[in-house]
């Protein structure tokens, strides 16, 4: 069985001129990065701002398990399989992080024959999106310290400040350091730390923003640190900064245009971090397809508990998108896992931890459905070892929630194997919705997180140490309290405990820290232990990845 990169390698790409031509994108509109990869210019994708929006489908899946779900896989698969069934569609994703890539997870292209292509370059420097990033982030580290080195004007309070580098590696030595070390000529001695990229503020503003002017603005009002003695937020337009760090990012700004195997137009652009940001690709990519094609396949991060609730309560909400359909990814294999079967032994039959398991799917369907207000259908992706005894089961299960169960074959077959899910996702997308947001702009913040966590995670409360709740009222009367929330908590449990796996009710989930993105508009809800830069593994990813004498890359997956 060939592996996922050589599958990719032994594909014939089409020039990204003939891709853009499917869309009615001019050549005039795109910036090629090589053959197979472009941006379409910035001034493009404002002109299409009359134009009718098409078909908008998420694709989300049941929480995630070691033995992995395959939601990206998915994601291209549908798009392939809507092009296969003759509808005009484009696929948008997130760009793949270079930590998850050297270390445990892999890259994020798909896999088997539902890949986007250039599979290396999209997995690794891409079109350079991250770097820009990382580079319009400690540009603003550099003028925090440089600006308390020259007098500090602005009163920081060094004891905190609220802004970390990043690189884009995971490297636990960075998470905790000290700066400043050398004497008075290299600045005032402090604890700080790194981030990866992908969990920078910046990124998250990137992925939210609607236009220069709009990410130039919210650069402005990042919330960078406060003053020593009354403790009022400095932010970063009073650096005079914002400017310099918006034109670091003019370039990466425009959407990223690449390939599906089977040639379906894919955008490729951002890539926030899906616990301590929204995990969605960008709003201009996905603002940019709807304008140019019928059908508009994204996803966002980890399960429809986390990254489809704030693709809905954030990225919708901001941005004024309105779903028409979701896709509910699950394996036989994962839902075996959430059913208490041992990790080692989830390609073995076992009907009785598949019929205990189910009941995570049946609390991410209900979401969906009851929730967000949106129809939903539930592909499984298919795997060699499933039974036809397993597949009957998990149907049987779920046929008295009124929602299709699909199995796709995707991976195996490309688009054509996931042409009845394509089918199904077309249907649903001509049923009218009640599409809602889980709490109003209104509500105050506490109310906010107690909703989600009532109703979208099952817990019978929340709770806080005084100090975060005292930070929690001091934002909401700071003017803070519209916004929406961002929770941070474990992908792999509806609970704050990931060893809890299928759907635990009525526990209790504890706020352990707040924090503020004002640029990006919404408050983190730190719930449980969050990694914002995460180690490698023992046996890193990087350990397989090689390249040889013919400049041939190997080992990617």
């Amino acid at each position: 069985m060939k592996s996922d990169i050589e599958i990719a390698q032994a594909a014939t790409a089409q020039p990204i001129a003939a891709i853009a031509h499917r869309l009615g994108i001019p050549e005039s509109a795109i910036e090629p990065f090589g053959r197979t990869k472009a941006k379409v210019s910035l001034d493009y994708v404002n002109s299409l701002a009359g134009r009718p929006n098409g078909k908008l489908i998420l694709v989300s899946a049941i929480s995630p398990t070691p033995a992995g779900e395959g939601k990206t896989t998915t994601t291209v698969g549908l798009g392939d399989a809507l092009a296969h069934i003759g509808k005009k569609a484009v696929i948008c994703l997130r760009e793949p992080s270079l930590g998850p890539v050297f270390g445990m997870k892999g890259g994020a292209a798909g896999g088997g024959h539902a890949q986007v292509i250039p599979m290396e370059d999209i997995n690794l420097h891409f079109t350079g999106d991250f770097n820009a990033i990382a580079l319009a982030n400690n540009l603003l580290a550099a003028m925090i310290d440089n600006h308390v080195h020259h007098g500090n004007e602005l009163s920081f309070d060094t004891r905190r400040i609220a802004w970390r580098r990043v690189v884009d590696m995971n490297d636990r030595a960075l998470r905790e350091i000290i700066v400043g070390l050398g004497g008075t000529a290299n600045g005032f001695l402090r604890e700080d730390g790194f981030d990866i990229v992908v969990a920078s503020e910046v990124m998250a503003i990137f992925c939210l923003a609607t236009s220069l002017h709009d990410l130039k603005e919210r650069l402005g009002r990042i919330v960078c640190g406060y003053t020593r003695f009354d403790g009022k937020p400095i932010v970063a337009s009073q650096l005079q900064c914002h400017g310099a760090m918006a034109a670091l990012l003019k370039n990466a700004l425009a959407p990223n245009l690449v390939q599906s195997l089977e040639h379906t137009p894919a955008f490729i652009h951002g890539g926030p971090f899906a616990n301590i940001a929204h995990g969605c690709n960008s709003v201009l990519a996905t603002q940019t397809a709807l304008k140019l094609a019928d059908y508009v396949v994204t996803e966002a991060g980890f399960g429809a508990d986390l990254g489809a609730e704030k693709f809905v309560d954030i990225k919708c909400r901001k941005a004024g998108l309105r779903p028409d359909a979701v896709v509910v990814v699950a394996t036989v294999r994962a839902l075996k896992y959430h059913g208490g079967a041992d990790a080692k032994e989830l390609a073995r039959p076992d009907l009785a931890a598949l019929g205990k398991g189910v009941v995570n799917l049946e609390r991410h369907v209900n979401n969906v459905r009851n929730h967000y207000g949106l129809p939903c259908v539930v592909a499984i992706n298919h795997r060699t070892e499933d039974t036809d005894a397993e597949i009957a089961l998990l149907m049987d299960k779920m046929a008295h929630h009124g929602v299709r169960v699909v199995l796709a074959r995707h991976w195996a077959e490309g688009g054509r194997g996931a042409a009845e899910l394509a089918h199904e996702v077309v249907r649903l997308c001509e049923v009218p919705n009640n599409f809602r947001f889980v709490y109003p702009d209104e509500a105050p913040l506490w109310e906010k997180m107690k909703t989600v966590a009532t109703r979208i995670y099952g817990a019978s409360d929340i709770t806080a140490d005084s100090k975060v709740r005292k930070q929690i009222k001091q934002l909401q009367e700071s003017g803070y309290g519209s916004y929406p929330i961002c929770v941070a908590k474990t992908q792999y449990s509806f609970s704050t405990d990931p060893a809890l796996r299928g759907a635990p009710q009525d526990h209790v989930v504890n706020i352990r820290e707040v924090r503020l993105a004002a640029g990006a508009e919404f408050v983190v809800m730190i719930c449980g232990d969050i990694m914002t830069m995460p180690g490698l593994p023992k046996v890193p990813s990087a350990c397989t990845i090689d390249i040889g004498a013919d400049g041939r890359i190997t080992g990617l997956f």
